[in-house]
């Protein structure tokens, strides 16, 4: 397989390692850009790779909630240009006001749906009309709801304008959306793959343990299986949420710091899902 300079280019975005190393890693992966990362870090190049790193569609998520649901939109343009227009930024709010009012259980039955402020144009009409405006591609990529419980608080977070938008839901009370909100933050700033440990897939495991007991050999057993599991647990700390330090305390996990301000408050917390949402996923 021939091996392009963007495909280079793309793994060493992903990995930090030198452009001849990445050209070598891809040869010997054949072209296989996940077998190209393993390799490099099998020989000690790179440390764990998260997910994506290409570059992609400009874009935006939009945010709209009330008291019963909160809806987020992506929508992907052209150009970055185009989300300060004015015209842009009337469609972004009206379709996440829709989402709200017709809680759509996907994105083809939403584009179906009667726009609000003129009933004569379905959203998907509506946004064709938009994109004859501004002389832009304008698609509606994804959206997602997040039904709202008074035992539960929701908290979300927009960053970049928009770029990234994180969901964080705590169970055992209604009234902490400030502590859901900050845990957004945390999900925002260090991007968590998984929950919690439980959650990573054992095939994602055993890749983990393969890595690891490559980068040590030579090692007697016994010394080994603790290296291993020591280097496990980094991995799982790394990856997951409640495992991670937290942004604002670095002092605790997010799970002790969510289980520590619950006990101020009297009330047993948990983090018990989240959503990062990064443009051009």
């Amino acid at each position: 397989m021939t091996i392009s300079a963007q495909m280079v280019m793309d793994l060493r975005k992903r990995t930090g390692v030198g452009m001849s190393k990445c050209k070598d890693a891809l040869t010997e992966a054949g072209g296989d850009m996940e077998e190209a990362i393993s390799i490099l870090r099998k020989k000690g190049m790179a440390s764990a790779v998260k997910k994506g790193g290409r570059e992609t569609n400009e874009g935006v998520v939009g945010v709209a909630e009330n008291s019963e649901v909160a809806y987020l939109v992506e929508v992907n343009v052209e150009t970055d240009f185009v989300l300060q227009n004015d015209r842009f930024k009337e469609f972004l709010k009206n379709i996440c006001d829709d989402a709200l009012v017709s809680k759509p259980s996907s994105v083809e039955d939403f584009l179906q749906q009667k726009y609000s402020k003129n009933s004569a144009l379905t959203i998907d009409e509506y946004r064709a009309e938009t994109v004859h405006s501004l002389g832009e591609n304008i698609q509606i990529k994804r959206l997602l709801d997040f039904k709202k419980s008074g035992d539960e608080s929701l908290g979300i977070y927009s960053h970049m304008g928009g770029k990234i938008v994180c969901a964080v839901r705590i169970a055992g009370a209604g009234d902490q959306e400030a502590l859901a909100r900050d845990v957004a933050m945390h999900v925002a700033a260090e991007a968590p793959d998984y929950l919690k440990p439980e959650e990573i897939p054992a095939d994602v495991l055993a890749k983990e343990e393969e890595i690891a007991r490559s980068q040590i050999q030579g090692k007697p057993p016994e010394i080994m299986d603790k290296i291993v599991q020591g280097k496990l647990n980094a991995y799982k700390e790394q990856v997951c949420l409640l495992n991670q330090k937290f942004v604002k305390d670095s002092s605790s996990t997010v799970a002790n710091y969510v289980v520590a301000e619950g006990k101020k408050a009297g009330k047993t917390l948990e983090v018990v899902e989240f959503v990062r949402w990064q443009i051009g996923e």
